[in-house]
C-alpha cells in the first residue's frame, strides 16, 4: 500500500512539473524589430472618439497601444503629435447625458461635453517636434502622398487642400506624410487606411463626398507600401471594416415608426393615396419614408437593406413628422445602390490591401471580418461586447470611431497577427484595464 502511495506521488510529482509555468513566459520581438515603430493611418490610428480627437483618446489609440506592447520586446519610445486639450481639438467631443427632447421627455444619450475645444488657428500651429504616430483624422489613402497636405496656406482655399491635424506636425509646407515618416527611419510600421475612402460618402448619404476610384486607391497603397518596405521594415497592413456595420448606419432601424392608434395609420394611409404609390401603414412597426427622386411622388418607404443615419434629427422624426407626413431628407439616408456601391469598393479596396500584404511578406489583419464575426456579440477577457450604439462597448458615441477598449481589442487583433507571421511573443493586452463609455 505503501508503494502504491508512493508511485502515485511520483506520477504526481512529474505530471506537475511538466506543466507550463506563466512565470516561464518570455516576450519576444521573433523575426521583426520594434526598435523604431512608427503607425501611419486616419482618425483610427490617431486615437479620434467621441467626435474629436482629445488627449486622452490618443493615449488609447490601437497604435499607442501597441508601441506599449513592443516596449515589452525591444520598441522604444512612441512619440504622439500630443493635443493638450481635453475637450477637443477643432471640434469638441461628445459626452453621455440627460438632455429633454421636443415633447419634454428627459432621457440619456449622447450631448456635447462641454469646455472649450482648441479652435483655429491655434489648433493648427506647428509641435515643433518628430513624431511616431501619422495618424491623421480626415484622411484618405490618397492624401498620405498628397504634397502640401500639411500646408498651412491649404487651409485658406476653398475647397481647402490641407488638412488642419497634419499642419500641426508636418516638417514642410510641401512635404508628404509618407515622406515624414520615411525619414524617421522606421524598422517596424502599421498601416491602417482607406475607411475615409468610403465613409465621407457613406456618412453623407451619398451627397458629400465621392468614393475613391480603385485606380487611385490602388496606387496611393502601392506607392505606400513599396516606399515603407524599401530599407527592410517590416510592418502589418490592415483592411478596412464594412461601413454599414457600425452604429452610425445600424443604431435607427428601418422600420422604427411605431403606429399605436388605428387613426394615425388611416390618416397616413388616405394622405398616400391609399396603397396607389406602393405605401403602406398598419398598426406597430412601419419603414419610414424617405426622399427618393426616382419617385413619381419623390418619396418611397425605405427597404429592409437600406439605411438611416446617426446623424438625423431625432426631433424632427419626433415633432416635425419626417419619415411619417415628410420624408426624411436623402442626406440622412444610405440607399440600396449607394449600400452597393460602398459595399463593392469595400470589397476591391480590402482585395487590394491583401494582396500587397501578401506580395511584400508583411502582417495582416482582417478587421472585416472581425467585425463580420461580432455581429452576433463577442467575449473579451470575460466582457461582452456586441456592435450596438452605447451599450456594445466597442464604439464611442459617433457610431464610428472606437472606445479605450474597442481599441485594446483592435490592439489585440494587431498583436496576433502580428505574432503569427513573425513568430513573435508579444503580450495582448487585458481589454478590462481599459475604460469603456463613462456613464453619468
Amino acid at each position: 500500500m505503501k508503494s502504491r502511495y508512493i508511485a502515485y506521488f511520483l506520477l504526481l510529482l512529474v505530471a506537475v512539473s511538466c506543466e507550463p509555468k506563466l512565470d516561464d513566459y518570455t516576450p519576444s520581438a521573433g523575426d521583426a524589430d520594434f526598435t523604431k515603430y512608427i503607425s501611419l493611418g486616419n482618425s483610427l490610428t490617431a486615437g479620434y472618439s467621441n467626435s474629436a480627437l482629445y488627449t486622452s483618446g490618443q493615449s488609447y489609440s490601437y497604435a499607442n497601444i501597441l508601441a506599449k506592447q513592443f516596449q515589452l520586446v525591444g520598441g522604444g519610445d512612441f512619440v504622439l503629435p500630443v493635443v493638450s486639450n481635453e475637450d477637443g481639438l477643432l471640434a469638441g467631443k461628445m459626452k453621455l447625458g440627460i438632455s429633454t427632447n421636443c415633447l419634454g421627455v428627459a432621457s440619456l444619450g449622447p450631448i456635447p461635453a462641454g469646455g472649450t475645444p482648441t479652435g483655429y488657428p491655434a489648433a493648427a500651429m506647428p509641435i515643433g517636434y518628430p513624431v511616431n504616430n501619422f495618424g491623421v483624422p480626415g484622411a484618405k489613402s490618397y492624401h498620405l502622398v498628397a504634397p502640401g497636405y500639411g500646408n498651412p496656406d491649404g487651409l485658406l482655399v476653398a475647397p481647402p487642400t490641407a488638412n488642419p491635424y497634419f499642419v500641426r506636425f508636418a516638417s514642410a509646407p510641401n512635404t508628404t506624410i509618407l515622406a515624414d515618416a520615411m525619414a524617421a527611419n522606421a524598422t517596424f510600421f502599421s498601416l491602417w487606411i482607406g475607411n475615409n475612402d468610403v465613409l465621407g460618402y457613406s456618412t453623407s448619404g451619398g451627397m458629400g463626398d465621392i468614393i475613391t476610384s480603385q485606380e487611385m486607391f490602388t496606387g496611393a497603397l502601392t506607392t505606400l507600401v513599396t516606399n515603407l518596405t524599401s530599407n527592410g521594415a517590416k510592418g502589418v497592413v490592415a483592411n478596412i471594416p464594412d461601413v454599414t456595420s457600425v452604429p452610425f448606419f445600424t443604431t435607427i432601424p428601418y422600420n422604427g415608426l411605431v403606429l399605436t392608434r388605428q387613426g394615425q395609420v388611416d390618416s397616413l394611409n388616405i394622405a398616400y393615396g391609399s396603397g396607389a404609390f406602393g405605401i403602406n401603414f398598419t398598426l406597430g412597426q412601419n419603414a419610414f419614408i424617405i426622399s427618393d427622386p426616382t419617385s413619381p411622388i419623390q418619396m418611397r418607404q425605405i427597404k429592409s437593406n437600406e439605411f438611416i443615419l446617426l446623424s438625423l434629427p431625432q426631433d424632427s422624426i419626433r415633432c416635425k413628422g419626417w419619415g411619417s407626413k415628410k420624408a426624411i431628407p436623402g442626406m440622412y439616408t444610405l440607399v440600396e445602390s449607394e449600400v452597393n456601391a460602398v459595399k463593392s469598393a469595400t470589397s476591391a479596396f480590402n482585395q487590394t490591401l491583401k494582396t500587397l500584404a501578401e506580395t511584400n511578406d508583411l502582417a495582416f489583419v482582417d478587421v472585416n471580418a472581425f467585425l463580420t464575426n461580432s455581429k452576433t456579440g463577442l467575449v473579451y477577457d470575460g466582457i461582452k461586447f456586441s456592435l450596438s450604439y452605447v451599450t456594445g462597448g466597442i464604439f464611442s458615441l459617433d457610431g464610428v470611431h472606437l472606445t479605450p477598449r474597442g481599441n485594446a481589442i483592435v490592439a489585440n487583433n494587431f498583436i496576433e497577427a502580428i505574432n503569427l507571421k513573425y513568430n513573435a511573443g508579444i503580450p495582448t493586452v487585458n481589454v478590462g484595464d481599459y475604460p469603456g463609455l463613462v456613464f453619468p
